[in-house]
């Protein structure tokens, strides 16, 4: 997600807030935050995948399993 989405998520919340949104508006929002969402489960998959944990005995060990 690059930071042009994230800025126009936060426009469409200030004018929610301000105005209210019309149909189009509320379509847009629910996809650029479901987008957002994904973006987010992603990275932190990614990041628990290429965590690895030191065992008592020395040993390492991934943290999780990768999932397929």
């Amino acid at each position: 997600m690059n930071s042009e989405k994230i800025a126009r998520i936060n426009e469409l919340a200030r004018k929610a807030k301000a105005e209210g949104l019309t149909e189009a508006e509320l379509r847009e929002r629910d996809l650029l935050r479901r987008e957002y969402i994904d973006s987010v489960k992603a990275n932190l998959t990614a990041q628990l995948d290429h965590t690895w944990v030191v065992d008592e005995n020395g040993s390492k060990r991934p943290l999780r399993k990768k999932t397929q």
